[in-house]
């Protein structure tokens, strides 16, 4: 039974392939949910899985086993045209629209309510509108998409999912092929789509900084082939996140957002430092030569005391950068 405000959940869902009487699961036993107002992030190694099961929710690929509710009504029960105007779907791969304007790319959400022409009466004009304005775009409407940059072309792919006027929106990755820049305004217009008009939107992501900083709930996609679900926040203070990339040589640091390659510690230092920036920073430098932190001071092989950057003290002597500290420190380690 789906909880009254999930849009889309499943129940003991199996996703994978089928080649003649050969079955390979990918993924197994998932029972997950969506709520509308909500950007989920689906996190994940390469190869696990994701886009499959992208594919299985939107109904483009059947369940191994398990299914597929919408609206508490299984997936298979509602015709084409009907998920059409609950599910819109934008895939990673680079689209091949080039030849059309942004108006008449984002004109083809409009596609599950018009005519066998695909005519568009007023309303579908001011949808379509509406929906290149709400992607910040409207400056670019009558431009080929060809000549767009990768993140307009993203922006107006995503206007016209807003265009299908569906309440669910799923992307699989989305900010691929985009910039640092253009992967934030991104992600951060996606959550205020989620907000403001009170979509559903679920998406597969690398960039763990952007999900762990917008994503209402995270699906993290696990070794055993089984997904975690929850608040975002809960899982990174349960910590859950390093469950993503199990056996790996990174670890997950709950202080920056991030993972970080794990480093072979040969000597620990005692670190005094006010400025949680700056101690973050000489953490970094001393981790990636080695030099893990002190729990206890007494145990420490360097003290350290940092008040700015231009002032940090090591063994007693002042050094003006941290390129200055780690050239003392190297010869101690000899």
């Amino acid at each position: 039974m789906s909880h009254p405000s999930n849009i889309l959940s499943t129940s003991r869902l199996a996703v994978g392939y089928r080649n003649g009487n050969n079955t390979t699961t990918v993924l197994s036993n998932l029972d997950l949910s969506l709520r509308k107002g909500e950007l989920v992030c689906l996190l994940g190694a390469n190869g696990a899985g994701k886009s499959t099961l992208l594919r299985t929710l939107s109904g483009v690929q059947q369940p191994l086993e398990g299914s597929v509710h919408i609206d508490g009504k299984d997936l298979n029960s509602y015709s084409k045209k009907q998920i059409s105007r609950l599910i819109s779907i934008v895939y990673t791969d680079r689209t091949l629209a080039g030849a059309l304007t942004v108006y008449e790319l984002v004109s083809l959400g409009r596609h599950p309510y018009t005519g066998f022409l695909g005519r568009l009466d007023d309303e579908d004009h001011r949808i379509v509108s509406e929906s290149i304005i709400a992607m910040g775009i409207s400056h670019k409407a009558q431009d080929y998409v060809a000549n767009l940059s990768d993140g307009e072309r993203q922006k107006a792919m995503i206007a016209r999912a807003l265009a299908q006027e569906a309440p669910i929106i799923i992307l699989d990755e989305p900010t691929a092929f985009l910039d640092v820049a253009s992967r934030v305004e991104t992600m951060q217009q996606l959550q205020s789509l989620a907000l403001e008009k009170n979509k559903a939107i679920l998406l597969s992501s690398h960039d763990i900084n952007q999900s762990l900083a917008l994503a209402s709930r995270l699906w993290l996609l696990r070794n055993d082939h089984t997904i975690i679900e929850g608040v975002t926040e809960d899982l990174v203070l349960a910590g859950k996140i390093d469950s993503l990339f199990e056996n790996r040589q990174v670890t997950f640091n709950p202080l920056i957002g991030d993972f970080m390659a794990s480093h072979n510690t040969i000597a620990v230092a005692s670190l005094q430092c006010d400025d949680p920036i700056l101690r973050q920073w000489i953490t970094n430098a001393l981790q990636r030569n080695g030099i893990g932190i002190a729990t206890n001071p007494k145990d420490a092989f360097i003290a350290i005391k940092a008040n700015t950057p231009s002032s940090i003290i090591v063994n007693n002597i002042e050094h003006t950068s941290i390129e200055s500290m780690l050239t003392i420190i190297h010869p101690l380690l000899k």
